[in-house]
C-alpha cells in the first residue's frame, strides 16, 4: 500500500481523524478517517444506524487511490455527532471483543 505510515502522520502535520461540521444540514457532519477503507467505513456505517439518535449516516472513498474514508453523520439533535459516533465506535469494540472471545472458546476446541 503507498499510504504513508501511521508515524507519518505526525511529519505530515494531520491526524488520524479530522472532523467537519456540515453548514447546510443541522445536527450534520463529516469525519474523516486517513488510512482506511470501505472495512472500517461500513462498519461505523452500520454501528451508527443502531443508535436511535441517528438520522443519517453514510460513507464514501473519495478516490479509489486515496487511503481515507469519509463518514457522515446526522442525529436528532438530542446529541451531538461526535457523541454518537463514539458510542457506536465503544459498542462496535464490545461487540468485536466478544467475537474475538467466542471464535478463540471454538478453536480452542478443535486443537
Amino acid at each position: 500500500m503507498n499510504a504513508p505510515i501511521e508515524e507519518d502522520f505526525d511529519l505530515l502535520g494531520k491526524s488520524k481523524l479530522e472532523y467537519a461540521q456540515d453548514t447546510k444540514i443541522p445536527n450534520a457532519g463529516t469525519f474523516t478517517i486517513y488510512k482506511e477503507d470501505h472495512t472500517l467505513g461500513n462498519l461505523v456505517r452500520v454501528q451508527l444506524l443502531q443508535d436511535r439518535n441517528t438520522k443519517f449516516a453514510g460513507y464514501r472513498m473519495p478516490h479509489p487511490l486515496e487511503n481515507k474514508v469519509e463518514i457522515k453523520v446526522q442525529t436528532d439533535g438530542t446529541r451531538n455527532p461526535h457523541a454518537v459516533l463514539l458510542d457506536s465506535l465503544n459498542n462496535l469494540t464490545k461487540t468485536l471483543d466478544s467475537f474475538e472471545t467466542a471464535f478463540k472458546q471454538k478453536l480452542n476446541r478443535f486443537k
